[in-house]
Formats: structure tokens, C-alpha cells, sequence
């Protein structure tokens, strides 16, 4: 009763509590105005959907992410569209895809073909659109309700068989047997869902997920763990899930971004704003109390950037998540927060971030892979609007790539990170291994393949190091590189953000591509600026992503302003960077 009337839009109660079997405390404060953004951000949305719902291109995702949006609004007593009778015609169309695209098994084609993990994205929509449905109980859609639940009860024994392909997908699948099971329970779904969890949750001690991934944490893993506790009673799993917000916090932009640079996923090479964590924020700022908690929660909401429409359904599902919040408490900004699971390093000072990062697993598993950090950016400043994206370096080593520390280590201000590579000359095998028809194995040599046998050969190596210390001063960073080698040349590159003015440096041949020469170079955005240099000469050297990359045609330059200094090796560079405002 509580739900259906919350859905009329005429509530003046919520339910606060994060598992349905526990008691309820009834409080008289509502959010009216995070309802009132969610209203209107859907109500923005179902136009777009009504324009082009019938889109041969969209996979079942999309359909069932198009129907959810049209229900929310359909069911919600508060909306222009609650109730209106033109969109039951598109949401009959959507629904019957649902149904027509499901195969015998009960699951669907997403890229990969019939798909566990995948489909469970889209059964979790499914399973929020019947409940929303029910709870309304309008006899004008009790068809769809019929449909709808025939798809959930043909996917569902498939889901609690099936398999999966990421760490993040355990948690997808046992959240869409969650609510199947809380919607047609049946003993299956809940021991999968046991043995998925047995396995453990993939969460290190400073709160970060397997995966490294914002993208994976906010869309997957955190609302999975907060459905699973909430329809299966286990309370335990929101502490993953307080702790992942809890190093979230150190990871945020002041304009909104959450950094990425040590994911093992895809967004290690873009951007990745944290509006997709509200619910989640809001949530663990009503369980825990946090006040820290509800100022990114109302940051993201006055905001206003995302889709935010799309967290109408699930405020619809569970009215507890418009509870009036704690009162807000200042986020940290004037930090140094180290985090060792990733060997990584974030550094702030009110509009000033830095990150620097040392962790990625080439050293361990030197292949270019889905699933694994090879991002070569090491460095990263932001003064308020200037922003430098990234720092990397890229010594001309044999066509072994950009430096990439191997690991991080933290003494005071300074961040020290370092490499070794060695590339070897390979000598005549020993006898005993040499064959008269010269048919030798096909094996690796650490940049390519061949047939010479390459493990039974003794080596001659050739060897770099580079260590760089990055030292935090008053208005800014040192980075001080030392290389150890055979004589060779190296390009830093430091990739500013489009949008501010570069003074001080030559533009090159090819477009975005600049050089510091001489002196000092800046970049300026408004007021805010960062100062670099000294330059170190008008080499030209390029840089070098390495075979792996070069040989498929692959390419690591990064979009934006480019500003090289070169130099030789061996030998100390110094590259100061200062701040303004």
C-alpha cells in the first residue's frame, strides 16, 4: 500500500531502511525537490524515447532501458505523463521486443550471443518495469504485465545456470535473480546467487574493485551489491559498497569527474563523470549517516548533468531513496591520499589535483589486453579550468613503448616511480639444442615471434632505467627524471584539455602538436593557468608506442593540445610545473 501510494505522487511518507524484512521507521521528510529533478529530467526523456523507440539498431539493453523510461513516467502520479494512454502504444511495441528477441533459452544476443551477463542487464530492467506495473495496477497494461513476466520467468532458470565472463558480472546476474526471485521465488535463483557470493567480493582494502573501474563501480557493482542486500537480507555487502564511495571521494574533480587513470577497463582512456553514482550517494548517506555523502549527492543533483530521469524508477521501486538527506559536511579538498591497490597517488589542494600513477600490470603481463592497466599516463595536474590530462614519456628503446612505472613509492611529498627494461641480443644456441634441419619452435622474444628457439639461447642485454621523483611544492610539481643507459633520445609529452590558450612554444607539422624549446610554455584557461619547463632544445623526437601497438596499426596519442621536450639519455631533465589563478 505504501508503494502504490507513493506512485500516485501523493506522498507525504517515505520508508527508511535498506532491507525489505527490516522495520521500517516512518518519517515525515521528503526530498520534494530531488523528485521534483527526476520528474522533469524524465519528463525530458520520453519525448526523445517516443521519436525513436522503433530503432532496428538498439540491442535488447536499449529496448528495455527505452521501456523503463516510458513506464516511470506512465506510473508516476506527479508526471505530465502519468497515465497518458499514447504511450501504451509504444511501450506495447517495446515490450513485445523483450519477448520477440529472446531465444528458446531465455536469453539474448548483446555482441556476445546468448548471453548470461549481458542479459541480465536487461532482465534487471524488465524485472523494475513488471514491478512499477504491478504496483500501479492499471488493468491498461495488464497485458504487458502478462508478457513481461513470461520473459522474466524464460530468462531466469538460464540466468541461475549460465555463466560469466567479468568479475562485475557475478554481481549483475545475482542482482537479476534477486528480483526474480523476490517476483517468482524460486529455490534456483537463491543458490546461485550463494555461490556467486561465496566466491568472495572482489573489493581491496582501500575500497577499490577488481576491475578499477568508475565505469564498472557505479553501473555494475555498487546498485548490484545494494539490490542483492536489499532483496536477499544481506546487510553486509553495503560496506563494499560505503567503502567504494569512500575512495570515490578522493577521486573526484571539482567539476564533477572521477578520475580513471589506474581502471583496467575502458574508461582507463577517457572520461567519466560522477553523476552516475547518485542513487548510491544518496543511499549510503541515509544508511551510514554521512554527511559527506549527501554534498556529492546534492552536488550531482544541482548539477543537473546525466541521465538523471533514469533514477525516477528506481526511487519509484524504493520511495526510501528520497528521504531528506543528512545535513551535508564538506568532501575532503586538501589532501594526500595514497592508494597501494593500485599504486596510485592523489593529491589535492582546494582547485588544485594531481594523480600520479604507477600501477599498471604491463610489468606483470607485458601484452596490450581488455582487462588489464596499460595506460601510460603517469602524471596528472588540474588548476581549476586548465587541465593537464596527462604526462608520458617515451624513451627510443628498441620499440619497447612509453615508460610505464613499476609501481609506486610514497615518502613524504614526493611520489617516486621507476622502470627497467632490458631488450636482449640473442647468441648461437648451445649445442645440445641445435638441429640439423633448422626447424625451430615458434616462441616469443618479449616485442615479437620467431622460429629461433628464443628460450634456450643465452642473451646479451641491453638495458634503461628511468626513475622519476614527483615532488609536491607550494605552487605546484617537480619531476625530476633520471635514465641510466646506453646513449639514446627521449619526448615527454604533456597533453593539455582543448579549450584554454598555449603560450610560449612552436607549433610542429602536425596538428595539436607543439614543442617547448626554451624557457617556460603555459596554458590558460580564463584566469587559471599552468606554467611548464624549461624547455630543452628543438630536437625532434617522436613518440614511440612500441611494437605491440605499431604493428596493428594501434596508436596511444591522446586528443588534445600536445607539447613536447626532448632530450638524451643518460642523463637528469627537470620539468617544473607551476600553478595560478
Amino acid at each position: 500500500m505504501l508503494r502504490r501510494t507513493f506512485l500516485t505522487g501523493s506522498l507525504t511518507t517515505v520508508a527508511v531502511g535498506a532491507q525489505p524484512t527490516a522495520a521500517r521507521a516512518e518519517v515525515a521528510a521528503v526530498d520534494d525537490d530531488f523528485l521534483t529533478l527526476l520528474t522533469s529530467a524524465n519528463q525530458a526523456q520520453i519525448p526523445l524515447v517516443l521519436a525513436n523507440y522503433q530503432n532496428a539498431g538498439d540491442s535488447i539493453r536499449t529496448v528495455a532501458r527505452k521501456a523503463r523510461r516510458l513506464i516511470s513516467g506512465y506510473v508516476w502520479g506527479r508526471s505530465s505523463y502519468h497515465h497518458d494512454t499514447t504511450l501504451l502504444g509504444p511501450l506495447g511495441w517495446l515490450v513485445d521486443q523483450l519477448a520477440a528477441r529472446q531465444h528458446d533459452d531465455g536469453l539474448y544476443d548483446v555482441g556476445n550471443l546468448h548471453s548470461p551477463p549481458d542479459s541480465s542487464f536487461a532482465i534487471q530492467d524488465v524485472c523494475v518495469l513488471y514491478a512499477l506495473l504491478d504496483a500501479d495496477d492499471s488493468t491498461e497494461t495488464s497485458s504487458l504485465r502478462t508478457t513481461l513476466a513470461a520473459v522474466i520467468r524464460k530468462a531466469a532458470p538460464a540466468l541461475a545456470a549460465g555463466g560469466v565472463h567479468t568479475p562485475n558480472h557475478r554481481w549483475e546476474v545475482s542482482a537479476a535473480l534477486a528480483r526474480a526471485h523476490h517476483l517468482f521465488p524460486d529455490r534456483r535463483y537463491a543458490a546461485r546467487i550463494d555461490e556467486w557470493l561465496d566466491e568472495g567480493i572482489d573489493a581491496t582494502p582501500d575500497g577499490i574493485y577488481s576491475e578499477r573501474s568508475s565505469t564498472y563501480a557505479a553501473e555494475v557493482t555498487n546498485p548490484c551489491l545494494l539490490t542483492i542486500a536489499w532483496l536477499r537480507d544481506k546487510p553486509a555487502l553495503v560496506d563494499y559498497v560505503r567503502r567504494n564511495l569512500e575512495a570515490t571521494l578522493y577521486l573526484l574533480e571539482p567539476n564533477g569527474e572521477v578520475d580513471t587513470t589506474a581502471s583496467r577497463r575502458q574508461d582507463q582512456k577517457g572520461l567519466r563523470e560522477v553523476w552516475w553514482y547518485l542513487t548510491q550517494f544518496r543511499e549510503l548517506a541515509l544508511h551510514t549517516n554521512d554527511g559527506r555523502f549527501t554534498t556529492v549527492a546534492k552536488s550531482i543533483e544541482t548539477r543537473g548533468t546525466g541521465e538523471l530521469g533514469d533514477f525516477l524508477a528506481e526511487v519509484l521501486e524504493r520511495p526510501e531513496l528520497a528521504a531528506a538527506l543528512p545535513d551535508a559536511r564538506p568532501v575532503p579538498t586538501d589532501f594526500v591520499q595514497h592508494f597501494p591497490s593500485q599504486a596510485s597517488a592523489r593529491v589535492r589542494r582546494g582547485a588544485r589535483t594531481a594523480t600520479v600513477f604507477g600501477g599498471t600490470d604491463f610489468h606483470d603481463i607485458p601484452v596490450i589486453s581488455s582487462g588489464l592497466s596499460t595506460n601510460p599516463t603517469f602524471f596528472k595536474l588540474r588548476n581549476g579550468a586548465a587541465i593537464l590530462d596527462s604526462v608520458r614519456l617515451s624513451p627510443q628503446f628498441f620499440s619497447t613503448g612509453h615508460f610505464r612505472s613499476n609501481g609506486l613509492q610514497v615518502s613524504g611529498k614526493t611520489f617516486k616511480l621507476s622502470s627497467e627494461v632490458s631488450v636482449p641480443y640473442h647468441l648461437p644456441l648451445p649445442k645440445r639444442y641445435r638441429r640439423a634441419d633448422g626447424r625451430y619452435a615458434l616462441t616469443p622474444e618479449g616485442r615479437f615471434y620467431a622460429s629461433m628457439d628464443f628460450g634456450h639461447r643465452p642473451k646479451q642485454y641491453r638495458t634503461l632505467r628511468t626513475e622519476i621523483a614527483v615532488t609536491e611544492v607550494s605552487n605546484g610539481f617537480d619531476l625530476v627524471f633520471d635514465f641510466d643507459g646506453d646513449e639514446t633520445a627521449y619526448a615527454i609529452e604533456l597533453c593539455f584539455r582543448p579549450g584554454g590558450t598555449l603560450a610560449g612554444v612552436d607549433a610542429l607539422d602536425a596538428s595539436g602538436n607543439y614543442q617547448l624549446v626554451s624557457g617556460t610554455g603555459s596554458y590558460t584557461v580564463g584566469s587559471d593557468r599552468i606554467e611548464f619547463g624549461p624547455g630543452n632544445g628543438a630536437a625532434r623526437v617522436p613518440m614511440d608506442p612500441g611494437e605491440r601497438y605499431t604493428y596493428l596499426g594501434g596508436s596511444l596519442t591522446p586528443d588534445g593540445l600536445r607539447v613536447y621536450l626532448t632530450g638524451r639519455i643518460p642523463g637528469r631533465q627537470v620539468l617544473q610545473l607551476r600553478v595560478s589563478s
